[in-house]
């Protein structure tokens, strides 16, 4: 049965349809609409669907429907809505759940997307934010009120690599009956542990380790059938931020490997934090579940692994960071991670540019970090590369 396999096999095989001629690979049903056999069984499906029924592609796929089912099990969560990208997961899973009036707690440290979606869109609209240093436990014991909705955070930051305790933090939410969304994207859908350590609902950037190979934006919103089936699909297919069928069959063919490659990228990730760490041109190596990192005791507690990702601190600031980006020869210089090739990230000129100083400074954005995404070169060359660069720079 699907709920006993593991993790690995659900991603292969779960939720899988066939057409009548058996295909091996899972069919492509590229098209906006479906036909009915009659006008009775229009009306019928407009009055009610079953989970192999659908009417219009803005509400459901087949190709779509296969990968959300994959996705959820993956997680292990019940039901799963695939989005345009992981910005449309977040502001849809978030517009969808809040109205004027509610209050959320959320991690300051959190992408600059979300940050606007938060303060800008929500605060717009009535909806009262409260920010928060996202590894304090004292602070979001303050901060949750009996009235607050919902609790926000990216389970491992981006780009610093806080680590949240995400079973105190459920806890103290769900003690006031508050919902708990956990932006997955760093924790990578292999490694994550929302789901086990209570989070209503999980939500992902499939464009990162579900595609990982740098070809199609996506996105998951994860949780209970209750919560997915109702306001969120409700919100999301009236507002048009259902994934297409191409991109769902590429990310069902992309699925088939995940495992494999997330656990090469991760292991290479700590690898070059061990060989990396204690360089003379860096002041800091952040990978979670390496020891150098202030919460790796808590990062081993809630996963074996702590992503594909990692973060120095190169010295001498901008100046020194642009010469070892500038002699990189097989990391590229993007803004993108977890993708099969090598990425390094500037994100205080990038990704992060439009936060304002002290804000960046109260996140530790500095001029001299740079965020590594390993890839699945083999680490002997990436660790080369990477010292070949810092002894330019320096």
């Amino acid at each position: 049965m699907s709920n006993d396999w593991k993790p690995r096999t659900k991603a292969v095989h779960m939720g899988s349809r066939r057409s009548q001629y058996n295909e091996v690979s899972e069919a492509m049903f590229l098209t906006q609409g479906f036909i009915y056999d009659s006008a009775e069984q229009a009306e019928a499906r407009f009055q009610s669907l079953t989970d192999d029924e659908f009417i219009y592609a803005r509400y459901g796929n087949p190709t779509v429907r296969m990968f959300e089912d994959r996705i959820a099990g993956m997680l292990g969560y019940e039901d799963c809505f695939a989005c345009t990208s992981g910005m449309a997961a977040v502001s849809g899973a978030l517009t969808a759940l809040l109205k004027a009036g509610d209050h959320v707690v959320a991690a300051r440290a959190l992408f600059g997307s979300c940050l606007y979606v938060l303060e800008d869109i929500l605060g717009r609209f009535g909806v009262e934010v409260t920010l928060i240093d996202g590894t304090d436990n004292a602070a979001w014991d303050a901060a949750i009120r009996p009235d607050t909705r919902m609790v926000f955070f990216e389970s491992i930051s981006n780009p610093t690599l806080e680590v949240v305790d995400m079973r105190h933090v459920v806890n103290a939410a769900h003690a006031v009956g508050a919902l708990v969304l956990a932006d997955d994207a760093m924790a990578t859908p292999v490694f994550s542990y929302a789901r086990e350590c209570g989070a209503d609902i999980a939500i992902i950037s499939t464009t990162k380790h579900v595609d990982g190979q740098g070809r199609l934006l996506g996105g998951a919103i994860c949780g209970s059938k209750e919560l997915v089936r109702g306001p969120i699909e409700a919100y999301m297919k009236h507002t048009g931020g259902a994934m297409n069928p191409f991109t769902a069959w590429t990310h069902l063919k992309a699925l088939e490997t995940i495992d494999l490659r997330v656990r090469a990228q991760a292991d290479a990730a700590l690898q070059l934090a061990q060989a990396l760490d204690g360089h003379p041109m860096l002041s800091a190596v952040r990978y979670p579940t390496h020891p150098s990192h202030p919460q790796h005791e808590l990062a081993l507690t809630q996963a074996p692994s702590a992503g594909t990702v990692l973060a120095i601190e190169v010295k001498g600031g901008k100046e020194a960071c642009f010469k070892f980006l500038n002699a990189l020869e097989i990391v590229s210089i993007s803004n993108n991670f977890a993708d099969a090739k090598s990425i390094a990230t500037h994100p205080a000129t990038t990704t992060h540019q439009r936060l304002p100083q002290d804000q960046k400074d109260t996140l530790g954005i500095s001029p001299g970090l740079v965020r590594l995404s390993a890839g699945l070169e083999d680490v002997s060359d990436l660790i080369a590369d990477l010292k070949q660069a810092l002894d330019r720079a320096g």
